[in-house]
């Protein structure tokens, strides 16, 4: 069976426009994924990345672009500004990462903070908006948002940025097979073929 490592982070376009075809992408292959909701801040400055605001003005337009372009290509509902960026990642991290930890599929949830913030504009740094995206996912909230508060929670949060770092992780979305890194939605057609070559 494949496993896939998925580095991801709730507040980036990028994951959202590819977690559609990603999680369909598993089903079909009954891969075995482990989601990790990365500290970028930390990834960035050791991999040569900038955050979007410190970015040049041509990256930061030409970023606009791409984000139209993805979204005409792929008709996925996305605002290239939402009103409530910037935005803390971090509550919306705890909940995957306490996710995960229990043992539950967070692949939908993580899609579903995406859709949030991309195409609903909804802040998912607010705690009564992460709690209506929880029980949107069909998850209970007292027992993620408890598990979410955790010390055992921040030490994997912690233990996954590590793990990206290590693996020479640099951006999300990646998703690692065998070792192997896709940088990017736009690698998901190769990361296809690799998992094809597996059976």
């Amino acid at each position: 069976m494949a496993h896939i490592d998925y580095y991801f982070a709730p507040h980036s376009p990028w994951a959202y426009l590819g977690s559609l075809r990603f999680n369909d992408m598993v089903r079909r292959h009954g891969a075995t994924v482990r989601i990790m909701a990365i500290d970028l801040g930390q990834v960035f400055p050791v991999s040569g990345g900038l955050p979007l605001a410190k970015r040049a003005p041509q990256r930061q337009a030409y970023r606009l672009t791409e984000l139209a372009r993805w979204r005409e290509f792929l008709d996925m509902p996305l605002v290239a500004q939402p009103r409530c960026l910037p935005v803390d990642p971090e509550p919306a991290s705890r909940l995957v990462t306490a996710g995960r930890e229990l043992g539950i599929d967070m692949l939908h949830f993580a899609h579903l903070l995406g859709r949030a913030l991309w195409a609903e504009e909804r802040n998912i740094a607010d705690p009564e908006v992460l709690e209506e995206i929880v029980t949107e996912a069909g998850l209970d909230p007292a027992p993620l948002f408890r598990a979410a508060d955790a010390k055992a929670t921040t030490a994997a949060m912690a233990a996954d940025t590590d793990r990206a770092i290590a693996a020479n992780v640099f951006g999300v979305p990646t998703y690692a097979l065998d070792g192997e890194l896709f940088w990017g939605q736009d690698r998901l057609d190769f990361l296809e073929r690799a998992l094809a070559r597996r059976v």
